[in-house]
């Protein structure tokens, strides 16, 4: 299982809008996408997105290049202080 983050700054005000949109769910399928495990963390000032499967670097990167999913992020854009940031995994724990 491999992992991905996506974290962005939120624009000072933003937090219930940014609420608002992730209560709506998804704006695409993840089973389709090949994600195996998807969360979302909000914070006051950011919102974090966490992507798991196999191959996930190439499935995000797949989602992102497409231009009909893709343009469901745009909801976002007014939100963000800047550009997401993509952060890879380079330690986990588990006890299983």
């Amino acid at each position: 299982m491999e992992r991905i983050v996506v974290v962005a700054r939120l624009k000072p005000g933003s937090h219930e809008q940014a609420k608002a949109l992730l209560e709506e769910g998804p704006p695409y399928d993840l089973a389709s996408a090949g994600f195996e495990r998807h969360a979302v963390y909000l914070s006051d000032d950011e919102v974090v997105f966490l992507f798991e499967g196999n191959g996930i670097d190439r499935r995000v990167r797949e989602l992102i290049n497409d231009p009909v999913r893709s343009a469901s992020f745009s909801a976002w854009g007014p939100l963000l202080a800047d550009g997401p940031r993509v952060a890879v995994e380079r330690f986990s724990w588990s006890s299983q």
